[in-house]
């Protein structure tokens, strides 16, 4: 027996529309789209997201490139920017290291070295010989040397002071790229979870 009669096709489920989310019954079972301004749009978002795409990607290898050019000394000022900004927000509840300026002077505050990186390069990165201060000791009194040892003593306590006064201290810095790329991918890391929770204690309090 011949069959004349065509197979009945089986209507497919509702689907939603991935861009106004309407149900809809869709003529295919690759429809994603209940009309064709919905197709358009969706078309369209794919294209921008594309383009975005994209653009991540050159910014991501211009990125890489740039990383591959920089010097040595571009890579420890990024890390000694990364550490004054742990500095500041470790002690930001904290006054002026060299004076009696108060923590909320409303100025600008640095991270001031003890011993200067001139001096004491060994230091540098050295978390117990930075600290807290005002921009007025640390910029135009040079640290004020005077107000930051008796502070510091008080702080750290007297025979740290002492180490860092001593031969440690006149030591050159022995660190590689490798080893500075590390510190400020820690230290940035560090700083990410410091201003967290300050933001988490400023909203309970």
């Amino acid at each position: 027996m011949i069959r004349t009669s065509l197979p009945v096709k089986k209507a497919l489920k509702p689907k939603r529309c991935r861009h106004c989310g309407n149900s809809f019954t869709p003529i295919s079972s690759m429809s994603r789209a209940c009309s064709v301004p919905c197709a358009i749009a969706l078309t369209e978002t794919a294209k921008a997201k594309q383009a975005a795409k994209v653009k991540r990607q050159e910014k991501r290898s211009i990125r890489e490139a740039l990383e591959k050019t920089k010097t040595r000394g571009a890579h420890l000022k990024e890390l000694q920017d990364a550490v004054n900004a742990y500095v500041r927000l470790r002690d930001a509840k904290d006054g002026c290291i060299s004076c009696d300026r108060p923590a909320t002077w409303q100025g600008q505050w640095h991270a001031s070295h003890f011993l200067s990186v001139g001096s004491h390069p060994g230091l540098r990165f050295n978390l117990l010989n930075i600290h807290k201060a005002c921009s007025i000791c640390n910029k135009w009194k040079s640290g004020n040397y005077a107000g930051y040892k008796p502070k510091l003593e008080k702080k750290i306590g007297a025979d740290q002071v002492a180490w860092l006064e001593g031969p440690a201290g006149n030591e050159p810095l022995k660190i590689t790229v490798a080893e500075i790329k590390e510190m400020k991918a820690l230290f940035r890391a560090k700083v990410r979870e410091l201003k967290k929770a300050l933001e988490e204690e400023m909203e309970a309090a």
